[in-house]
């Protein structure tokens, strides 16, 4: 993987990308006075996006209207938490579940997707379309196909139309979906009461904070008919590489292997790139990448797999995914089919497309990460499109429907 480039050449790197619409980026000539800190953490914060960030091409955001609405106002502030709230304002300018602050505290907006994911309903409601499972959502009894009706006494609509950037050339139906979803999540640290209209008519819930148990980031266990499963919910740590490379050894003899990554956030290249080489001999390509290059995206460049040892596991293999399958969790399903040793079996996945670049603002001391190198199947098709080899519809168990896919596999 190509490693990220540093602040300083970031900001030294120019912003051709915003073109002749884009206003010239110089001191004002009558501001206020105003606390350097945040002046110079907004106008590194908005430089750099505008100089890395990976999908303008695909955004309706005009970059120089978000300069022109928000530095005012970051200039204006009397706290960091006031500023980091402006910082949170950019950053949903780009309606990115993956371009956010990495410090946000109780009480901002929790990211999409949190336990909810909704589309646009015909009748101006939220559609629930997933629910994750054991969160607050699915203990309340929330279930794809009810509809989202108000959160905390506001109306969907009204609480989506907060989260609305306010800086588009153009409506976008994506930045809908966005405001939606993130309407839906609540803040972070608080409970959320819901109405919600199904079938049997509407009713109102309370989803209380509910703490995320701590389960093991790789559990392994035998599977009627000789298969075996190994669960797979973190890429994070360096140690899952061990963790797997037991439970693989473990299950050798098993006639077909599954892998859940249905739970799993995400994580680190280096980590999920060795659990892939387990299944191969000989060196294969997994993905293809390209980085923001002045106006335009980059040539792609060609990832890679290299087999590791102490044996090669050879049969066959499924990956079982879910709406909750997020980042590097997508990108080891994508990458286990392109090196042909595995099925996809689930839903689509997040969506979240890209690697991410980690930004920190000196002054405010403010972490953020952002979307910078858009990533591929080896097929050039775009990570953030994959779509399941296998749809497990919501009345079906994903497990059930695996085993049958390497019953399949087996008999070809």
């Amino acid at each position: 993987m190509h490693a990220a480039p540093s602040r300083r050449s970031l900001l030294t790197a120019g912003v051709a990308f915003l073109g002749a619409q884009a206003l010239p980026f110089r001191a004002e000539a009558a501001e206020p006075p105003h606390d350097v800190t945040y002046a110079e953490d907004f106008d590194e914060l908005w430089r750099t996006l505008g100089e890395r960030y990976c999908y303008f091409g695909e955004k309706q955001t005009d970059w120089a209207a978000v300069r022109t609405l928000y530095r005012p106002q970051a200039l204006a502030v009397g706290s960091r938490d006031a500023f980091a709230t402006v910082v949170d304002r950019v950053l949903a300018e780009l309606y990115d579940a993956h371009t956010h602050r990495g410090d946000a505290a109780d009480g901002a907006a929790r990211l999409p997707y949190y336990d909810l994911w909704v589309e646009p309903g015909s009748d101006g409601g939220a559609l629930v379309t997933s629910v994750r499972d054991g969160s607050a959502a699915a203990d309340a009894g929330i279930i794809a196909g009810d509809t989202v009706t108000s959160v905390d006494g506001l109306s969907i609509a009204r609480r989506a139309a907060t989260s609305m950037p306010r800086c588009l050339r153009h409506p976008d139906l994506a930045a809908n979906a966005y405001a939606l979803n993130v309407a839906v999540a609540g803040r972070r640290g608080e409970p959320r009461r819901m109405t919600l209209r199904a079938k049997g008519g509407e009713r109102s819930v309370l989803l209380p904070v509910k703490m995320t148990p701590q389960l093991p980031d790789v559990e392994a266990r035998l599977l009627p008919d000789g298969y075996g499963c190994i669960v797979v919910r973190s890429f994070s740590d360096q140690a899952v590489i061990d963790a797997f490379d037991a439970a693989l050894l473990r299950l050798r003899e098993a006639a077909g292997l599954i892998i859940d990554v249905r739970q799993n956030g995400g994580g680190d290249t280096a980590v999920a790139r060795p659990i892939m080489g387990r299944f191969i001999a000989a060196q294969k390509p997994y993905a293809r990448m390209r980085r923001r290059d002045g106006d335009h995206l980059s040539d792609p460049w060609t990832e890679v797999v290299d087999p590791r040892g102490p044996f090669t596991y050879t049969a066959p293999v499924v990956v079982l995914t879910s709406r909750w399958s997020a980042s590097m969790a997508e990108g080891f399903p994508m990458g286990m089919r392109g090196i042909e040793r595995a099925s996809i079996v689930g839903t689509p996945m997040m969506r979240l497309g890209a690697g991410v670049f980690p930004l920190h603002l000196d002054h405010t001391n403010i972490q953020l990460q952002y979307s910078a190198e858009p990533v591929y199947d080896v097929h050039d098709r775009a990570r953030s499109l994959i779509e399941p080899d296998v749809l497990v519809l919501p009345a079906e168990d994903a497990l059930t429907v695996g085993m049958k896919t390497l019953d399949r596999k087996r008999r070809a």
